[in-house]
Formats: structure tokens, C-alpha cells, sequence
């Protein structure tokens, strides 16, 4: 396979990341190649000039590992990594601060793992397939094999729980993509494949592609807060209630801050002003792997209800991504998305979305027939 070169201006090539969250970085004072008037020279990451904040990111890697990922690993706070270290300090039984303070660095440091791993890529790595351009109109969509990736380096971000902007900020802009590389990629690699029980063999295969650690927290329940852009998974007794019908909701349920022990939690991106989060009591009774999507405009927030319906293929860039565990709510499911980016700062057509890395992993801890309580 060709090789693919990391797309932003020509800099120095690759260096040192990746910082314990007790210390920062010292500056690194390795000469660069002189660049083209206008354009910023690479630095290394974790260092002043850098996109990536190497404390900020090493907690990133550190709460994915522990079950409480926060978006996409890039190195930047927000409201998503804020709430990602709520959801991990609530689990350890900490100050609940949002903040990187010292008992929440102490715990986190616990899980004993850097924050990168130097990686040579083989051909299995970057075999594709590749879709590229990709096609917006989904009647072009709809006569391709798969809505795959576009290239090899959105397929690798995906895989590292990331962002192609963030690879290439880790490792310089002329470092080569391709069989024999070696890269500098988020510590995500899990410490067990052995994916026994999985529902079939697109999950096992799906959990290997995405770094997913065979071995999870079991799951009992989930709860989706209207108020927080967060789905929590506790272990323990489900609440009692009546389920919801399409046609009866039922009484809106609103449980207390500790209905379980909380073992998980994900950023999701829930409703919106058309079709809002179904608040009630669900069951996800099936699920589907690498799902075909049935494009329907009329359901579809900003689309032409005039416009045909298609059944699109599979793939990581459909719109429900990789995976759709299906509600009991008519319509509905927690789903992939073909842009993680976005999870947690921006709207979905009703359903429930993650990242196809988190959506997978949730379907690792929670097994098919579990409750869903959606709450305002």
C-alpha cells in the first residue's frame, strides 16, 4: 500500500508525547525545517505551541481506560472531559469537583498506564476499504458496498479512540502512514481480546477493530439524564417501575444520584427540539451489527420529506455508524455515529449517540433485554 502523508504543513518529524498527569513536559529544543511564510512550525506535543495539553490528555487516556471516556482523546478540556471526570470521581467515591485535583490524579495514576504507545503499523492496519470522495447525497450513498471510511488515517483516529488532527499533532506532519510505520497513538490497546460470549461474530470482530478490552464491568441498567449529555450504567437492582408503550410513556421517572454502583459512563448526544429524548422506561431488546439504515427524510430532522427513501449500507461513516441496539421506543435506538467529534455538543434526530467505539463497548457490558430510564 502506498504510503499516505499526515496532511498539515512540513515540520520536524517525530518526537517525544505523551506526560505523566504529575508532571508537565519540559520544552523540547530540537531544530525544525524552515517553513513556508504564514505557517505555524510543529512542536512536540505537551509542549508551548502545541494543541495538546499533555496532562489534559493523559487523563483523557487514563478515564477511557477506566470506563468514563471523554469524547474524542485530543488533549483539550470542555464540558464533555469535565463531565467524564464527574462520572469517574462519583465512581471512586471522591469530591465530586469536575477538576483535575489531586485525589482524582491519585486514582487515575492507579490504572499504571502511559498515556501513548510507539506502534508499527502492519498491512491489517490500513487495509481498508476506503471510500473517497465520499458522497453527501444519500441516493449517490445508497450505490456503494459500505459507507466506509475515507482513508486510512481517519480509519486509524477511529480505531485510537481520536482524530486525525490529533495524530498528526502527536506526530509531526511529514510522518508517513503505511505498512512498516511507526506511530506515536493514544494508549488504548486493551489487555484482553479474548471476546468469549460476544453476540456474534460482528461484535467480536467490532470489539478487536476498536481496542475494546474484553474484559468489562457487567451492566444492569442505564440511565440517560435529559439535563447532563451523559448515559450512566450502574450495576445493581433494577429500579422498579411499569415499562413505557409507544402509545402510554407513562409517568416521567426521576431516581436519586446513586440508583446503583456506577461502573461506566459516556458522553452521548440525545433529541432534540423535534424529536426529544423519549423520557420513560425502555428495554434495548436487540441488537444489530454493522445495520444497513432505512433513510427516511421524513423522520429526519432538516431534510426534504419529499425526498426518496433509501436503504443505505453498512459502515462506520452511516449514519448510525457501527451498531444500533434497538428500543422498545418505536423508532429509536442507541446507535454509532460517522462523527464522534461532535458527540455531546450537538443534536441527533431523537435517538441515542455515541462514538462507534463507545457504542460497541456498551454493548460488551450490557447484555440484550437491559432497562434504559430516560429522565428530564
Amino acid at each position: 500500500m502506498r504510503n499516505v502523508v499526515l496532511l498539515l504543513a512540513a515540520s520536524a518529524g517525530l518526537a517525544v508525547a505523551g506526560h505523566a498527569l504529575a508532571q508537565q513536559p519540559a520544552t523540547n529544543q530540537a531544530s525544525t525545517a524552515q517553513q513556508p511564510a504564514g505557517v505555524q512550525a510543529w512542536v512536540p506535543p505537551g509542549t508551548p505551541g502545541s494543541p495538546i495539553d499533555g496532562t489534559v490528555f493523559h487523563a483523557q487516556v487514563l478515564l477511557d481506560a477506566a470506563g468514563f471516556p471523554s469524547g474524542v482523546i485530543d488533549g483539550k478540556k470542555g464540558m464533555v472531559f469535565e463531565q467524564a471526570v464527574r462520572g469517574f470521581q462519583q465512581s471512586r467515591n471522591l469530591p465530586i469537583t469536575g477538576e483535575l485535583d489531586g485525589a482524582t490524579r491519585q486514582a487515575l495514576l492507579q490504572l499504571n498506564r502511559p498515556s501513548t504507545r510507539m506502534l508499527r503499523l502492519g498491512d491489517n492496519d490500513l487495509k481498508g476499504p476506503f471510500v473517497f470522495p465520499f458522497p453527501k447525497d444519500a441516493a449517490d450513498q445508497a450505490k456503494l458496498d459500505g459507507l466506509h471510511y475515507r482513508n486510512s488515517l481517519e480509519q486509524l483516529s477511529e480505531r485510537f479512540h481520536t482524530t486525525p488532527q490529533t495524530i498528526v499533532a502527536l506526530n509531526g506532519p511529514d510522518k508517513p502512514i503505511g505498512p512498516g510505520a511507526v506511530l506515536r497513538l493514544p494508549n488504548v490497546l486493551p489487555g484482553s481480546r479474548d471476546y468469549a460470549g460476544a453476540v456474534d461474530d460482528k461484535q467480536a470482530r467490532l470489539l478487536n477493530f476498536f481496542n475494546v478490552d474484553a474484559n468489562q464491568p457487567r451492566g444492569d441498567f442505564i440511565v440517560v439524564d435529559k439535563s447532563e449529555g451523559v448515559m450512566r450504567v450502574y450495576e445493581g437492582g433494577v429500579p422498579k417501575g411499569e415499562f413505557s408503550t409507544n402509545s402510554n410513556p407513562g409517568p416521567a421517572p426521576k431516581l436519586d444520584d446513586n440508583p446503583g454502583k456506577l461502573v461506566a459512563q459516556f458522553p452521548v448526544t440525545m433529541g432534540s427540539a423535534q424529536y426529544p429524548l423519549p423520557i420513560g422506561r425502555w428495554k434495548v431488546t436487540t441488537y444489530a451489527f454493522e445495520p444497513p439504515f432505512k433513510y427516511q427524510p421524513r423522520l429526519l430532522k432538516g431534510k426534504d420529506p419529499n425526498e426518496p427513501e433509501q436503504m443505505l449500507p453498512p459502515g462506520p461513516n452511516g449514519p448510525v455508524g457501527i451498531a444500533w441496539l434497538d428500543l422498545t421506543k418505536e423508532h429509536y435506538g442507541i446507535h454509532g455515529t460517522d462523527s464522534p467529534e461532535t458527540i455531546g455538543r450537538a443534536e441527533s434526530s431523537g435517538c441515542i449517540r455515541l462514538a462507534n467505539w463507545d457504542v460497541i463497548r456498551l454493548s460488551r457490558i450490557m447484555k440484550p433485554g437491559f432497562t434504559a430510564i430516560f429522565q428530564a
